[in-house]
């Protein structure tokens, strides 16, 4: 069996992930624990160890540009993008989900993990979705200010409000007088849940279009003025919404446009406006909108309506290493980091 030593009783999440992975006829000792590091033997090996929290591409960007780098990095899901660029640099990687890769002398560790999809409460509904997007594009997290960017009643706000603040995402600056009022924590840390949870509960109605994809923005400034003419309101998100806010991608493969609607009905409707015929293995994907701000705060660039960046960032995430590399990027522009 794993044999573990660890400091003041405790067993910290970086050596239960890697004792994890180990054979059990594989030893692990603690030498020592600094914070978010760890020296560890395993075997007659011994490895500096970090923990990285979530595990995304930014937090280990951070990690591989100190002068002394660790043999293997722990998080609680390291993400795709984030597994490539550790291997790159010869940096081994573990998670929470059992997933690892670790090649150090003797030491060769491969597993894919059993990744389990994280659950929510169901307070993460449209609403407090919506609320979350107002806030990450700089809305104050007031039941006024959100009211006037969104068609959602003042009581569900202040609901949606009192949520985040309940999950320690928002928190009051005084309880009383002209100060009264919250504010975003960590709004990496909001960006992160919220992307999550857009994951989970991604609109179940979808419809994919054939469609020449020559050059994807003029194909899809076509589309749209279609459906202006058909007061149809539309959005661009995920690449081709990216390409217009903060290029990274040198190639669109395929495109996602929310459309008004919440049925297959809706979309096909949709679609028959814009004089596009509904195929299996489409590039072009119709989706309804997720929330009313999404809707509402639609902007426009160059002749195409753009989805709020939040919106576009979390649907970016989900699709593979370059995806969540485009996302990050469109963060950071977003940000003025670059």
């Amino acid at each position: 069996m794993n044999n573990i030593r660890a400091h003041d009783g405790r067993t910290p999440r970086l050596v239960s992930a890697l004792r994890e992975v180990l054979p059990r006829a594989v030893t692990l000792n603690v030498s020592s624990i600094n914070g978010s590091v760890a020296t560890v033997a395993v075997g007659s090996r011994e490895l500096k160890v970090r923990w990285v929290g979530r595990g995304g591409l930014p937090q280990i960007r951070d990690v591989l540009q100190f002068q002394e780098r660790p043999d293997v990095i722990v998080g609680s899901e390291i993400s795709l993008a984030a597994r490539e660029l550790a291997s790159q640099a010869g940096v081994g990687w573990v998670d929470e989900t059992g997933a690892a890769e670790i090649v150090v002398g003797n030491i060769i560790i491969a597993l894919s993990g059993n990744r389990q999809a994280k659950t929510y409460e169901p307070s993460w509904s449209p609403t407090v979705l919506g609320v979350a997007e107002a806030l990450l594009c700089g809305v104050p997290a007031t039941v006024t200010a959100v009211a006037k960017v969104s068609r959602h009643s003042t009581s569900s706000i202040a609901e949606a409000l009192a949520v985040l603040s309940k999950w320690e995402l928002l928190q009051t600056k005084a309880s009383r007088g002209p100060r009264s009022g919250r504010q975003v924590v960590d709004p990496d840390r909001l960006l992160d849940e919220y992307a999550d949870a857009v994951a989970l509960q991604r609109p179940k109605a979808e419809l994919r279009c054939g469609v020449l994809w020559r050059d994807p923005l003029v194909t899809v400034r076509e589309l749209g003025e279609q459906f202006d003419n058909a007061g149809i309101a539309w959005a661009a998100t995920g690449a081709l919404g990216a390409a217009m806010l903060a290029p990274y991608l040198t190639e669109i493969s395929g495109g996602d446009l929310y459309v008004d609607g919440r049925r297959e009905l809706d979309l096909r409707n949709a679609a028959r406006f814009a004089h596009v015929e509904p195929m299996d293995g489409g590039r072009l994907i119709l989706r309804p909108f997720p929330t009313q701000f999404s809707r509402r705060t639609a902007g426009e660039r160059d002749g195409i309506r753009v989805a709020p960046w939040p919106r576009i960032y979390a649907d970016l995430r989900h699709v593979g290493v370059r995806g969540e590399e485009a996302a990050e990027h469109l963060k950071e522009v977003q940000r003025g980091t670059r």
